[in-house]
């Protein structure tokens, strides 16, 4: 028999339904009379008949017609609300932020599985994780020692002993000893009272790679959960069954404590969670609707659900991931602007950057080259200006690799810290069932992925920095030999006069978002956590800076592919020409002035999904092996991946 859940006001009830040939009226009136049955005034509402009200579905927050059918528009289990006439929608539905998620009405879920055993996940498999992408299971090994310790910890419970976070209190409590007949108790009462965040939830894609992360971690066999409650946490990722977890609260010492107990908390039935198929509502709602029962937390199972740095490392990975996308698409973007204001190729010239020879550098120098080099890709705009007077560029285009590079070797350093933090024991005490007991100690404390993802930040901003100065080469007429502000008719039309100023506003918020939030340290918990990390902030402002990064290297791609139009019929090399093309599939050229913000939304989306970077990569790709000979070995030490200097056609500016 097909039942819907129906939110009016504050409470949410269950209606089943015998025939889906009803319409959403009499959905509406049965609801009503289950909401008034306990009333003493009848809520307010004399006669359900005569109640004049609307009804919306919960997931994607689309109005319901009263004389429509449920089974037209209603599938089984959904959730709906219910507004009485006078009243106005619930404010218990929270917008996740607009854009971000992905898993909506249209989410499906995967038929495929990604094996977790705690000593395996990456980075890009977490954030995949994170997009719906994979379901998750535990491997054999995994399984067989989260029993094994389990069992010593029952054990210990059995003997009545006193361990730290099992039979005692926590922090400054952790010499009061809890009688065994609290123990439940103790650790639901950890949860509840922990989960103290304020703060915008974090979006579903978020909320998946923190359980998921969570999930890994405890499948090491460290924490001491039971194999039920684990397993309790798989299907509920499984049905993206997501508790409400706020952004800030975190100090990252012991762990992100308030976020973690916000995701456990949901997972025991009780305060708010969100499904494709039920936007946000009552937790214990979600989980019966998907068949699911709320967690019933065994001794040390609480501080084994929230004692960890998962939410810094969580968010770490999905910026560290983002920063590789854009960093590379940088290196093609920058390109295709130093084409637009005709600049050399000298200063990518293999023989200069095997002298100093960071891996970075090299690597960025290739990809100009490989995107750029006459010999592989003539351009009749490099062409038009191989004879003239100018003799170097300036810094913005001429020292990309060693300003890029540093950004790539940045993210390398910072990735390795993350995928090791993803992979590491972070609870405490640790459950050593080998040896038979626990042991307290400190790798709780986010000091790792706090430097790391403040280290980031500065890296990934400089990317920005330098954009923004291109942006103003191609838009100022004295520096570009293009009409001002890449538009004809100036004066009439601004043109990419505002967007500039974007970009500029953009590289100024970094300045401030860069300053480290590990720096900073204030004492907690009545001084037992007296040195902490901050390392939430600096996850979560490591993200916005990516994302300023982002936006500000679209609006150069933008300009670029603007200032290509003054320079036809000439065209730039292969790659670069395959690039504008892409742009101009989501973006038309800027005749006269228009709305702009969706077209910078358009390219950043591009970016977003790593189209550009897709378009490139076979002719870089095809640039190393045609270039590198098989029989040369290649270090980052001895690099040269050009051609004899005598073999080499004669370059612009040269």
């Amino acid at each position: 028999m097909p039942r819907f859940t129906v939110h009016i006001r504050d409470e949410w009830l269950a209606v089943p339904c015998k025939d889906a040939t009803n319409t959403i009226q009499w959905l509406g009136q049965e609801a009503l009379k289950r909401y008034i049955k306990n009333k003493p005034d009848n809520g307010g509402i004399k006669d359900v008949k005569d109640a004049q009200f609307v009804v919306r579905r919960c997931q994607g927050l689309g109005l319901l017609d009263t004389d429509d059918t449920i089974e037209d528009v209603l599938e089984d289990n959904d959730f709906v609300e219910l507004a009485v006439q006078g009243d106005t929608m619930s404010t218990d539905f929270i917008p996740c932020q607009p854009g971000v998620s992905h898993l909506t009405a249209a989410y499906k879920e995967s038929a495929e599985f990604l094996s977790l055993d705690g000593n395996s996940l990456t980075s890009t498999d977490l954030v995949n994780l994170g997009r719906g992408l994979y379901k998750i299971k535990l491997t054999l090994e995994a399984e067989k020692k989260v029993v094994q310790s389990r069992e010593l910890l029952d054990t210990i419970v059995k003997e009545n002993k006193v361990v730290y976070g099992i039979t005692t209190g926590f922090g400054k409590f952790a010499r009061t000893v809890i009688p065994v007949s609290k123990l439940k108790e103790l650790q639901e009462n950890l949860v509840r009272s922990h989960s103290a965040g304020v703060g915008n939830p974090l979006s579903p894609e978020r909320t998946r790679m923190l359980l998921a992360l969570r999930i890994n971690v405890l499948a090491k066999g460290y924490s001491g959960i039971s194999p039920e409650t684990l397993d309790q946490m798989i299907q509920a990722f499984n049905a993206s069954c997501l508790s409400f977890v706020p952004e800030k609260g975190t100090v990252g010492a012991s762990g992100d404590l308030a976020p973690l107990s916000h995701l456990a908390l949901g997972l025991m039935g009780e305060g708010k969670m969100w499904s494709p198929k039920s936007g946000w509502a009552d937790a214990k709602y979600v989980l019966e609707a998907h068949g699911l029962k709320p967690i019933s937390l065994k001794p040390k199972e609480g501080l084994a659900l929230i004692n960890g740095t998962q939410m810094i490392t969580s968010l770490g990975a999905e910026a560290v991931e983002r920063a590789e996308a854009i960093a590379r698409q940088a290196d093609i973007i920058a390109a295709l602007t130093l084409e637009v204001l005709k600049g050399t190729t000298k200063a990518f010239d293999s023989d200069i950057h095997k002298l100093r020879p960071h891996p970075g550098q090299i690597e960025v120098a290739l990809r100009f080259r490989s995107l750029l080099d006459s010999d592989h890709h003539p351009s009749e705009i490099a062409e038009s200006h191989r004879f003239c007077d100018r003799v170097q560029d300036a810094y913005t285009m001429r020292c990309c690799p060693q300003v890029h590079g540093i950004t790539n070797d940045t993210i390398n350093f910072v990735k390795n810290i993350i995928n090791t933090e993803i992979n590491s024991a972070t609870d405490n005490p640790m459950v050593f069932s080998e040896r038979g007991e626990t042991i307290s100690g400190g790798n709780f404390h986010g000091e790792y992925p706090a430097k790391a993802l403040d280290f980031l930040a500065i890296a990934v901003h400089e990317l920005a920095s330098i954009s923004e100065r291109r942006i103003e080469r191609l838009c100022n007429p004295s520096l570009s030999e293009l009409p001002a502000f890449l538009v004809n008719e100036g004066g009439l039309n601004s043109g990419f006069m505002i967007a500039h100023c974007t970009a500029a506003s953009l590289v100024s918020e970094n300045k401030v978002l860069c300053h480290p939030s590990s720096v900073d340290s204030l004492s907690t918990s009545a001084a037992t956590e007296d040195h902490v990390s901050m390392g939430g902030w600096a996850a979560r402002k490591a993200l916005r800076v990516v994302e300023h990064v982002e936006q500000v290297l679209a609006i150069e791609l933008l300009a670029a592919c603007q200032g290509i139009e003054f320079l036809r019929p000439l065209r730039t090399t292969t790659p670069l020409e395959k690039v504008y093309e892409l742009v101009r599939s989501v973006v038309k050229p800027w005749m006269k002035d228009r709305f702009m913000s969706p077209d910078i939304e358009a390219a950043h989306r591009l970016l977003l999904d790593q189209k550009v970077w897709n378009v490139a990569k076979p002719y870089i790709d095809k640039y190393k092996t045609e270039v590198i000979p098989e029989s040369r070995p290649v270090s980052p030490t001895a690099f040269s991946l050009d051609p004899p200097v005598s073999q080499r056609k004669r370059c612009r500016h040269e």
